[in-house]
C-alpha cells in the first residue's frame, strides 16, 4: 500500500469515483462515501502527522488560527478544474480529522432531482416561510441551490443567502444574488437576519435555523413580506412545526403558532435512498402545503392531526414520506427493504406498497 498523497489528488479520486464525502481520520486509510456507504481507499491507514498535513493543506493562516483556537471549522473551497468542496475539520482524541464534501459543479433542475411538481409553484411565492428538513447529507442545500437558481432565471428581485458554508455559487440573471457566509462575511445567521432586512431583499435564504435567534428572525422576515427559505434536520412536517414551536418559551408558544399559521408555505421533508439497481440514489421526500385546514391545525396546536391532512391532500401535491417511498418501491427505484427502514410508520408503508415481490403470488 502506498501512503496517501496530498489532499489535492484524493479530492481529485473523489470526483472520480462519484463520492459525496471524503474522510480524514487517524488509523484509517482516506474513505470515501459513494451512494451513501464508506469506502477505503487503496492507501495506507493515516498517521496523526499526515492527518495534521492533508487537513491544514486547505486552510490560510487564518482558519488556521480559527480552528486552533474554536478546536472545529466550516469553510468551503474550490480547486479549479476539480470542482467545489464543503469542508468540516475537528479535532478527535486529539489528531486532526475532517470531512470533504463533494459539492457539484452545477446546480441541478427540479426534474434531475426527482422534486414534486408543484415545486416550482412553491418556490415562486412572493412571500412566506418555505421549509426543507431532512437528515444530514439528504440533499437539502442542493433542493434550496435549485430553487434559489429557479428564481434567479425568472424573477427580478433581490436574493440574499446566508450560509454556512457557501456551497453553490448563483451567478446574477434576472436577480441579484447576494451570497453572505458565516465567519467571513457576518458573525452568525441571526446577527445576519438582522441586518438584511435593511437590504431590501425580495427573497431571503437562512442555511440552517437552528438556534431560538435564528428561527424568531426568519418568522418575522416571512411574516414582514418576503419569502424566506430555511432548513431543519427534522424528519417529517409535523415533527419540523412541533421543533419551532419548542424552541420558544412556553409563554410564546401560542403566538409563534399563530405566526407560522399565517405565514408558512410549504414544508418540504427529504432523504436519500440507494436505488435498487444500478449505482446513485434516490429523493424519497414528504410535501405539506399550508392549506386552510394545515394552517388551523398549526394554530390550534394539533400537530397530530397533520398526518390525515397530508395524506388527504394529494389535490394539492401533498405527499406523506411513507407513501412516496410506497410509489418508489412500485417503480422498482428502491428495495422493500429500503422502504420500511427509512418509513416514519412501518405498518402504513406495508399497507401502501403491499406485499414484497418475492411474497406474491
Amino acid at each position: 500500500m502506498a501512503k496517501a498523497p496530498d489532499v489535492v489528488d484524493l479530492l481529485a479520486l473523489a470526483v472520480e469515483r462519484g463520492a459525496s464525502d471524503l474522510v480524514i481520520t487517524v488509523g484509517l486509510p482516506p474513505m470515501l462515501k459513494i451512494d451513501g456507504e464508506f469506502h477505503p481507499t487503496e492507501y495506507e491507514p493515516l498517521t496523526p502527522q499526515e492527518t495534521r498535513r492533508l487537513m491544514y493543506a486547505l486552510m490560510d493562516e487564518k482558519q488556521q488560527r480559527i480552528f486552533e483556537e474554536e478546536k472545529e471549522l466550516d469553510f468551503s473551497f474550490s480547486l479549479p478544474g476539480k470542482g467545489r468542496y464543503r469542508v468540516n475539520v475537528f479535532l478527535q482524541r486529539g489528531s486532526v480529522g475532517g470531512v470533504l464534501r463533494v459539492v457539484p459543479s452545477a446546480v441541478k433542475s427540479f426534474e434531475e432531482l426527482g422534486l414534486p411538481k408543484n415545486i416550482a409553484e412553491i418556490a415562486m411565492s412572493p412571500r412566506g416561510l418555505v421549509l426543507v428538513t431532512g437528515p444530514t447529507g439528504s440533499g437539502k442545500s442542493t433542493t434550496l441551490a435549485s430553487m434559489i437558481d429557479y428564481i434567479n432565471e425568472r424573477k427580478a428581485c433581490h436574493i440574499v443567502t446566508i450560509e454556512d458554508p457557501i456551497e453553490f455559487f448563483h451567478k446574477h440573471k434576472r436577480a441579484i444574488v447576494n451570497q453572505r457566509e458565516i465567519g467571513s462575511d457576518t458573525k452568525s445567521f441571526h446577527k445576519a437576519l438582522r441586518s438584511v432586512l435593511r437590504q431590501a431583499p425580495d427573497v431571503i435564504l437562512v442555511g440552517e435555523m437552528r438556534d431560538y435567534e435564528t428561527i424568531a428572525a426568519a418568522i418575522t422576515a416571512a411574516e414582514t413580506g418576503h419569502l424566506v427559505m430555511g432548513t431543519l434536520h427534522t424528519n417529517s412536517a409535523p415533527e419540523t412545526i412541533d421543533r419551532i414551536v419548542d424552541v420558544f418559551p412556553e409563554n410564546q408558544q401560542e403566538q409563534v403558532r399563530v405566526q407560522l399559521s399565517n405565514n408558512l408555505v410549504a414544508v418540504l421533508t427529504q432523504q436519500l435512498l440507494p436505488k435498487a439497481f444500478g449505482g446513485g440514489r434516490v429523493l424519497a421526500y414528504e410535501l405539506m402545503i399550508a392549506t386552510p385546514a394545515v394552517r388551523a391545525l398549526i394554530r390550534e396546536g394539533k400537530t397530530h392531526q397533520l398526518r390525515s391532512v397530508i395524506q388527504t391532500g394529494g389535490q394539492y401535491g401533498m405527499i406523506t414520506m411513507d407513501a412516496c417511498l410506497a410509489d418508489l418501491y412500485r417503480r422498482k427505484l428502491i428495495t422493500y427493504e429500503m422502504g420500511l427502514a427509512r418509513a416514519v410508520d412501518p405498518k402504513e408503508f406495508m399497507r401502501l406498497a403491499g406485499a414484497p415481490e418475492g411474497a406474491r403470488r
